[in-house]
């Protein structure tokens, strides 16, 4: 192709997107460019880490073992939240977030920065469902490459989501005794 044909193609292709950004949005600011970039940030970093498995030469188990499956959804879910939302995280977010206020036990309630790419990824480090996509798919890496190792943070972190339980479950309690 000539150089034209190339201008011509980009011209089209952006005009492409760009209609089906705006007829997609209905009025309201979707960061679509954003996401794709980040679900193709997600396909390079899975692939990266599905190769190393593969150079590691260990064999894939036939399945997952369902205590490996309880004990990865708790630490996922203990994890995001912690990346997510906890206080002392913040400093991780605040490159693309603004701060809110409290938003329950020692987590915070941000939104994104509006500004160009970091909207997207104000997003991701705010919301605990999609950085739990990120949190899994790490520890069953790392479950595949560093077996003892990962189940043994992810056991900390599901210690560390009981203790939380038992915290609420302690103050509710107290709560409901001493009518506060």
């Amino acid at each position: 192709m000539d150089t034209a044909a190339d201008g011509r193609l980009a011209r089209r292709v952006h005009s492409l997107l760009t209609r089906a950004e705006r007829d997609y949005s209905a009025g309201h600011e979707r960061p679509l460019g954003g996401y794709l970039a980040a679900m193709a940030g997600f396909g390079a970093y899975t692939a990266a880490w599905a190769t190393a498995v593969r150079l590691r030469g260990r064999p894939l188990p036939e399945r997952p073992e369902p205590w490996d499956v309880v004990l990865t959804s708790v630490a996922t879910f203990r994890l995001s939240r912690l990346l997510s939302k906890a206080s002392v995280t913040s400093p991780l977010r605040a490159p693309f977030t603004r701060y809110v206020g409290p938003q329950g036990p020692a987590e915070l309630h941000e939104e994104a920065q509006p500004e160009d790419g970091k909207d997207t990824l104000g997003e991701l480090v705010t919301c605990p469902f999609c950085m739990s996509v990120w949190v899994a798919s790490t520890l069953t890496a790392g479950q595949l490459l560093w077996p003892r190792a990962t189940r043994t943070a992810m056991g900390a972190l599901t210690a560390l989501a009981g203790a939380d339980a038992l915290q609420l479950a302690y103050g509710a309690l107290l709560g409901k005794t001493t009518g506060e």
